[in-house]
């Protein structure tokens, strides 16, 4: 593995950042509009709920994580789909890069835009609705360790789904977030879910992280062995991508499959 070959590939994405100033719209401006609009609710029901208990810190701490996971999820898959979109995908793999190399350096780029966007979140809920992730203190790193390791994990099998089902197939890839959503208890706890989803839960890394923030700020407690025990998963399930990602590799390779990305179109 080429460490040289992993930073051109994180290069190029910073290249094509620094080429077109409205991909920085992408970064920062949904995250603060998430920002304003919760934001807003949370002050609304402090209003007219309780006033001993402030929705800011569960609610505006809770949209921001989740954002962060988005936003990794994103990072990985966005530079797939524009090497897809721009039809250079055989040329990538005409050159000596391997598949680690390449998905790797999606990986570290996706580190730079979903810090940035993160950064945004804090310093905009911070100025404007008073909340500071710090709050958290040290459980903030395994959160985020946590959250963007799953995050990855959902780049890669969005890419993977591409791969092996084509261009066609991206709408396949937005929803995946959305649709675990539920399952992960975002805004509510998970004993909250009926049975069934909360088996589901306890397979997903994220559901530790809002365990955890809800934990820790209601109780001022945090289980430490649930919080490694998501970081376990969540490493688990990078491998289990990458490997899924490896395995479509090879089978769009050796069934000749991966000619219909320059045939076919977005």
């Amino acid at each position: 593995m080429s460490t040289r070959r992993i930073y051109a590939v994180f290069l190029r994405q910073m290249y094509l950042l620094r080429g077109n100033p409205v991909r920085w719209v992408q970064l920062f401006v949904w995250a603060v509009i998430d920002i304003i609009l919760w934001g807003f609710i949370t002050k609304y029901l402090n209003a007219v709920g309780n006033a001993s208990f402030s929705f800011v810190p569960v609610l505006l701490g809770a949209v921001v994580l989740w954002d962060f996971l988005s936003r990794v999820q994103q990072g990985v898959t966005m530079p797939f789909l524009e090497d897809v979109w721009a039809k250079n995908f055989l040329n990538i793999f005409a050159s000596p890069l391997k598949v680690s190399e390449y998905i790797l350096g999606f990986v570290v780029s996706s580190v730079f835009t979903s810090a940035a966007g993160l950064v945004a979140m804090v310093v905009f809920a911070g100025l404007f609705f008073g909340f500071s992730v710090f709050m958290f203190g040290a459980l903030l790193l395994p959160f985020l360790l946590i959250l963007f390791l799953f995050g990855v994990t959902l780049g890669i099998i969005g890419a993977a789904i591409v791969l092996r089902f084509g261009p066609a197939a991206e709408w396949l890839v937005w929803p995946i977030p959305t649709i675990l959503s539920p399952f992960v208890g975002v805004f509510y706890p998970v004993a909250t879910l009926p049975g069934w989803m909360q088996v589901i839960s306890k397979a997903l890394p994220p559901a530790y992280v809002f365990e955890g923030m809800r934990s820790a700020l209601m109780q001022g407690t945090v289980s430490l062995p649930l919080l490694w025990w998501g970081i376990v998963l969540a490493l688990l399930y990078v491998l289990l991508a990458y490997g899924i990602f490896f395995f479509v590799y090879r089978v769009v390779v050796r069934n000749g499959l991966i000619a219909r990305f320059e045939a076919e179109g977005p």
